[in-house]
Parts: structure tokens; C-alpha cells; sequence
């Protein structure tokens, strides 16, 4: 069940990504040097967490 969902919220970040720019926020780190890149999407990654929090809380809410 989990690896599904993960599918579909990987898709959807795909789709979404041009759309919204997700993945290039201000606070995303990315740092290219000659033949090296390191990117590390760090408000992408929390502005998510937030996001599937809330809606987990409202589908899970007894």
C-alpha cells in the first residue's frame, strides 16, 4: 500500500513540479562546482511534510 502511494505522490510531483516550481524554493540547496552538483530540496521537503500531514490528519481523523 505504501509503495503505491509513494508511486503516485512521486508522479504527482513530476506533474505538479513545472507547474508549481516544487523542488526549485527558495531554501532548496544546490551547489555546482566544476564536475560536482549536490542538490538537496530542503524547503521543497518540508513544505511536503506539512502538506501530507494535514491531509493524512484529515482522512485519518477517528
Amino acid at each position: 500500500m505504501f509503495g503505491i502511494f509513494a508511486v503516485i505522490i512521486g508522479l504527482f510531483m513530476l506533474g505538479m513540479g513545472k507547474v508549481f516550481n516544487i523542488g526549485r524554493l527558495p531554501g532548496d540547496i544546490y551547489y555546482q562546482k566544476g564536475n560536482f552538483t549536490f542538490y538537496f530540496p530542503l524547503a521543497s521537503s518540508i513544505l511536503l511534510s506539512i502538506i501530507l500531514t494535514i491531509i493524512l490528519n484529515l482522512l485519518l481523523r477517528r
